[in-house]
């Protein structure tokens, strides 16, 4: 059930850095395979700085994951390097140019239609 919203400049890339964000969680958090919520992006510009001594380019990507609690650190770290080395490998999107958070929230703040809280 994870909601992802992908943002990069353009949109000659986002169906590919969707998939690498999707085999991701499948791979590190054992989504179910049928379980994709996403929403992509394709900006004319992105406002990013060099942070943490990290580069970034017009290549950049924002990779934003809602989902549930209950994931370790290390399961997000492995999330989070997954993302990144699927993001070069299908869509050519160098690893340092890959932004990922995550927000937790709790099962009540979930509707997937009807006005119903399925999994509440």
């Amino acid at each position: 059930m994870p909601f992802v919203r992908i943002d990069a400049i353009g949109t000659d890339k986002l169906e590919a850095l969707g998939n690498a964000v999707h085999d991701a969680m499948v791979e590190t958090l054992g989504i179910p395979a049928d379980d994709r919520f996403q929403v992509l992006n394709g900006r004319s510009t992105l406002k990013y700085e060099d942070y943490l001594g990290i580069h970034r380019d017009e290549g950049v990507v924002f990779v934003a994951i809602t989902m549930r609690p209950g994931r370790t650190d290390e399961q997000k770290k492995s999330l989070y390097r997954r993302i990144a080395e699927l993001a070069e490998e299908y869509s050519g999107t160098e690893p340092r140019n890959v932004l990922v958070t995550i927000t937790e929230t709790d099962l009540i703040n979930w509707s997937f239609g009807n006005g119903e809280a399925q999994y509440a």
